[in-house]
C-alpha cells in the first residue's frame, strides 16, 4: 500500500524553490551593499615594505604634497614618487640608516618599492585628480588628515553617497588654489566659507555634476 502525503507536499518543490531565490536574493543584495568601499575600505591600513611618516614630511617639516605626488595638477592620478626624489634628501639626511636601505637600493637599481596602494575607487567609477585639486578641493577632502598619519590609512568612505554629498553642495568645500595643501586650514566663519565658495563657483565654472555619466563612463 502506497504512502498518502498530505496535498500541500506537492506545492514542496515549489516552495523550496521559492525559498533559495529568496535566500540567494538577500545574500547577493547584502554582500552588494556592505562590500562596498563604504565598509571595506575605510580603516585598511595595510603595511609598507618602508616606514615613511607623512607626520613627520608633510606635518612637521611642512613639506608640501606635491613635491612627492607632482602629478596630481595634471592627471586623473595622484603618482607614487620614484626613489630618486626621496634621495634627493636622503643622499645627506639620514643617508646610512638601515630603515631606507630599500630605498636606497631601488634608487641605485631603478627596480621600484613595491609600496601597497590604499586609496582606490572600484574600476567602474572615473576620477580625476587634477580637476578637482584645481578647482579648490583640497586632498583632506578624500583623504583625511594626512599630514598627522605615521602610518596612512583610507581615513573616508569613498561610496557613491560621499562623493554625492560634495556635489550637491560644492561651496561648502571649496578654498583658495594655495590652501589646498595646507591641511589644517580652514575659513574663520561658516559665512566666510559661504561667500568665498558661492564666489569660486562661478569664477572657476565648477559642475556639479550628478548626472550618472559623470563618474560611470
Amino acid at each position: 500500500m502506497s504512502a498518502i502525503f498530505p496535498k500541500w507536499t506537492n506545492r514542496l518543490p515549489l516552495m523550496i524553490i521559492c525559498g533559495l531565490l529568496l535566500t540567494g536574493s538577500a545574500v547577493i543584495a547584502g554582500v552588494w551593499y556592505y562590500f562596498t568601499p563604504e565598509y571595506t575600505r575605510a580603516g585598511y591600513q595595510p603595511v609598507q615594505p618602508v616606514a615613511f611618516s607623512h607626520n613627520i614630511h608633510a606635518g612637521q617639516l611642512g613639506m608640501d604634497c606635491r613635491y612627492c605626488h607632482t602629478g596630481v595638477e595634471k592627471s586623473w592620478f595622484s603618482n607614487i614618487p620614484a626613489s630618486s626624489t626621496c634621495m634627493n634628501c636622503h643622499n645627506q639626511v639620514l643617508k646610512d640608516d638601515p630603515k631606507l636601505a630599500l630605498v636606497r637600493e631601488s634608487a641605485a637599481s631603478g627596480k621600484p618599492i613595491p609600496w601597497v596602494q590604499i586609496h582606490r575607487v572600484p574600476d567602474f567609477v572615473y576620477f580625476n585628480h587634477s580637476v578637482h585639486v584645481n578647482r579648490g578641493v583640497s586632498c583632506v577632502e578624500c583623504h583625511g588628515r594626512i599630514d598627522q598619519m605615521d602610518e596612512v590609512y583610507h581615513a573616508k568612505s569613498f561610496s557613491m553617497s560621499f562623493c554625492l554629498e560634495c556635489h550637491r553642495n560644492p561651496a561648502a568645500k571649496l578654498r583658495p588654489l594655495e590652501k589646498i595643501t595646507d591641511l589644517g586650514w580652514k575659513q574663520p566663519s561658516v559665512e566666510a566659507q559661504h561667500a568665498f565658495g558661492t564666489q569660486a563657483l562661478e569664477h572657476w565654472k565648477v559642475e556639479s555634476l550628478q548626472n550618472c555619466s559623470a563618474c560611470h563612463r
